[in-house]
């Protein structure tokens, strides 16, 4: 045998054992993603107390936070990040709603909640955005609906995959009064922006390597353009995801100054009464219906180190 058969049989070995293990990688992942599904039913039953009716597809599990004073009280919908709906989101919401708003958490991912890295961004790239602002459109009418609420004043609040799911639900729906957006992937276009009707506070971290900086700045200017009022706060030295938990927030530092800048956001853009009617939730406008696979390779780097939302809980 000649000496350039034997080097293609060497390199023809090398490549099989290469797919081999490429193949075998890439189905103990499929498993394990599968697996980490059985739990996600018993994971997410331990975090909601409400199931809305669906309106364009299934019914929509939720933790709803509400205010001790009687209403009628401003509403916010916050998303959770690409965990999907957690112990973490549920301490938020219940110290939002201790602010006087009527707090609404669903579940955008249909059922899945997870604290294992592969699954979550399995859950972003196989949920469509159309499902996810369907969802939250029935959300919307429901809670517009519930005693105790102010219809009109209604806004809505995302961390990472929830921030830009935020933002993308606010060019979906302009009758949302505000959009606060911390550290997510931002949309850019000036003239995708003008749909937004109210104002929108954007929040990121100056050493969040998920989302860069000229993505911001990009953000920033694209709003100004569009005619948004709106304020985007860079938190220097923060990473991506920098606002945990109540108990983060409580703690103070930057946690406690982002939080405390939302606030002071949604007083404003919220707690005034508003006679401006709701409108529609619909209107025909095309949405992201992928995140982008760099800003999810981006998003598993930052987040390879964190801990799990589920453990201890």
């Amino acid at each position: 045998m000649s000496r350039g058969r034997k080097v293609l049989r060497i390199v023809a070995r090398v490549l099989g054992i290469v797919v081999g293990v490429v193949l075998l990688a890439m189905a103990v992942l499929a498993v394990s993603i599968a697996l980490d599904g059985r739990g996600s039913a018993a994971r997410l039953s331990s975090v909601t107390n409400t199931t809305i009716p669906g309106a364009a597809g299934p019914d929509v599990k939720a933790y709803v936070a509400t205010p001790a004073t009687p209403g009628p009280h401003p509403v916010v919908i916050m998303i959770h990040e690409f965990w999907g709906l957690n112990p973490d989101i549920v301490s938020k919401a219940d110290l939002l709603a201790k602010e006087g708003y009527v707090v609404v958490a669903p579940d955008a991912f249909r059922g899945s909640t997870t604290g294992y890295l592969p699954k979550a961004i399995y859950q972003v790239v196989t949920t469509p955005a159309e499902e996810i602002n369907a969802d939250i459109d029935a959300v919307v009418e429901w809670v517009r609906k519930q005693p105790g609420v102010d219809p009109v004043r209604v806004g809505i609040v995302g961390f990472c995959f929830g921030g830009r799911t935020s933002l993308l639900y606010a060019l979906h729906n302009p009758t949302l009064q505000a959009t606060s957006v911390f550290y997510g992937q931002p949309v850019t276009d000036p003239k995708r922006l003008e749909t937004i009707r109210g104002p929108v506070l954007g929040i990121f971290g100056g050493a969040d390597v998920s989302i860069p900086l000229e993505d911001v700045q990009a953000f920033e200017r694209g709003l100004k353009q569009a005619g948004v009022e709106s304020t985007v706060t860079i938190y220097p030295n923060q990473p991506h995801a920098f606002v945990k938990n109540a108990e983060g927030i409580q703690s103070g530092g930057a946690q406690g100054a982002a939080w405390a800048e939302m606030l002071r956001f949604f007083k404003g853009a919220l707690q005034q009464p508003r006679t401006e009617p709701t409108g529609s939730t619909a209107p025909s406008r095309p949405v992201d219906d992928f995140y982008g696979w760099a800003p999810i390779v981006r998003l598993a780097t930052q987040h390879a180190g964190h801990d799990n939302p589920w453990s201890g809980h």
